[in-house]
């Protein structure tokens, strides 16, 4: 399985905003093959922050959800809110408590 995890800034005030499009993004993705898991959370110590976790059945699977025009759509909805440009890091889960192969 392949996961990510971002880590996104909101400009001052917009995390709120930013985190009901990763939810509606969430709701996209379930509908699309391969998605485990899209976990929106926010930091208690940043205001402006938001960590988006990832789980995919592969890259393939997730590099394809870029391309549909609804996820798309919702990122550039969610772009003029940044404070900064996203980071992150991708994963190769190796199991745990609520992974199913």
């Amino acid at each position: 399985m392949y996961a990510m995890t971002g880590k996104l800034t909101a400009q001052a005030g917009k995390r709120d905003a930013v985190i009901e499009i990763l939810l509606r993004a969430s709701s996209v993705v379930a509908q699309l093959g391969g998605c485990r898991a899209y976990i929106v959370n926010e930091d208690v110590a940043d205001a402006t922050c938001v960590w988006v976790f990832e789980m995919w059945d592969n890259k393939d699977a997730h590099d394809a959800s870029l391309k549909d025009e609804r996820v798309r759509s919702l990122i550039a909805e969610a772009m003029p809110l940044m404070g900064g440009t996203p980071s992150g890091a991708e994963l190769r889960v190796a199991g745990g408590h609520g992974i199913n192969p």
